[in-house]
C-alpha cells in the first residue's frame, strides 16, 4: 500500500514537471545549451519578481539552468520546486512584515508562535532559511529598536537551533523603497546579530539595497561575512536586470562572496524589464563566477 502510494506520487511528480518543461520557450529548458555550472555561487530567484508565471514552470526553467532553488515561497509552496530537484531557499515562516517585526516587544509573542509552528516544517520540507524583519523605527531610537530586536531574536533561536533552520533578518533601504525601516546598514545589523550569538540567525544581505544605503560592497561583505547567511541581487538604481544599465558590477561581487568561502545561496531580486527567463539565465551567467 504505501509503496503504491509513493510510486502514484512520483508519478504524478513527474507529469507535472514534464509539463512544465514542456511549456517553456523553445531552446531554453535544457542543460545541454548552457555550459556546466561552476557552482563557486549557488543561485536562486525570487519568486515575487516572476509573479505573472506559474511556479512550476518557473522552477523548471531554474533547474534547466542549473540554479539550486526559488525564494521567497509560502509554507504551502515549499513541496513546488522539489519535483525538480530544487528547494525553497528561503520561506515565509511568519516572522512579522517589513514594518512590524522584532524591533517593536507586542510583536514578539506572534513571531515565536508562528516559528514553532513552520520552523519544524521548514526543516522537514528541507528549507535551509526563514526570513524575518526589524520593523519600522516610528520614533524609536536605534538602540532601543536593537535591543527589543535582540530579545526578540533570543526568544525564538533555540527554535531555529533545534531544527537545523537559520533566522535571516534582511537589511533594506530606508532612502529609496523602504522609508523609516530600522535594519537599513550593515553595523546595525551586524551589532544585533553579535548580540544574539546563535549559528542559525544570521543577516540577510540585500546588495541592491546595501549599494543605495552605503556602497563599499566588498570590504562590507568581507568584514561582516560571519553574520551573513544569504545575499539577494538588484540591478542599481531601479531594481531591473544586472546589465550595463546599472551600477553594480556583479562578476566582481560575486567573486568576493565566493572566495570567501560563502557556500549558501543568492537569490536574484530584480524586476525583469525584457523577457524575464533571458533576463534571469543571463543573471545566472553573470554571477556564475
Amino acid at each position: 500500500m504505501n509503496s503504491a502510494r509513493l510510486t502514484r506520487r512520483a508519478a504524478l511528480k513527474s507529469s507535472v514537471a514534464a509539463a512544465a518543461f514542456a511549456s517553456l520557450p523553445a531552446g531554453i529548458e535544457g542543460q545541454s545549451s548552457i555550459p556546466p555550472r561552476k557552482n563557486r555561487v549557488h543561485q536562486s530567484a525570487c519568486r515575487w519578481c516572476y509573479k505573472d508565471i506559474p511556479l512550476d514552470r518557473l522552477c523548471a526553467f531554474a533547474a534547466g539552468i542549473g540554479m539550486k532553488g526559488v525564494d521567497l515561497l509560502a509554507a504551502e509552496e515549499w513541496e513546488v520546486p522539489r519535483r525538480y530537484g530544487l528547494i525553497c531557499t528561503m520561506g515565509y515562516a511568519g516572522g512579522g512584515t517589513i514594518p512590524d517585526a522584532l524591533n517593536r516587544t507586542e510583536n514578539h509573542a506572534a513571531i515565536e508562535a508562528a516559528f514553532r509552528t513552520n520552523i519544524p516544517i521548514a526543516a522537514k520540507m528541507g528549507v535551509p532559511n526563514v526570513i524575518t524583519f526589524s520593523g519600522n523605527r516610528r520614533g524609536m531610537s536605534d538602540d532601543e529598536g536593537a535591543r527589543n530586536t535582540i530579545a526578540g531574536l533570543n526568544r525564538v533561536k533555540k527554535i531555529a537551533e533545534d531544527n537545523g533552520v537559520t533566522i535571516c533578518m534582511e537589511l533594506l533601504n530606508s532612502k529609496v523603497n523602504h522609508p523609516d525601516y530600522m535594519c537599513d546598514h550593515t553595523a546595525w545589523g551586524a551589532r544585533v546579530i553579535a548580540e544574539v550569538n546563535s549559528p542559525n540567525v544570521k543577516l540577510l544581505y540585500d546588495i541592491y539595497h546595501m549599494q543605495i544605503m552605503e556602497g563599499d560592497l566588498i570590504a562590507t561583505i568581507r568584514a561582516n561575512i560571519g553574520y551573513i547567511a544569504h545575499f539577494h541581487t538588484g540591478g542599481v538604481p531601479g531594481r531591473h536586470e544586472l546589465d550595463d544599465t546599472q551600477e553594480v558590477q556583479w562578476d566582481g561581487v560575486m567573486r568576493a562572496i565566493a572566495d570567501t568561502g560563502f557556500k549558501r545561496y543568492v537569490a536574484h531580486e530584480f524586476i525583469p524589464e525584457r523577457d524575464p527567463f533571458n533576463s534571469l539565465r543571463a543573471a545566472v551567467d553573470l554571477c556564475d563566477v
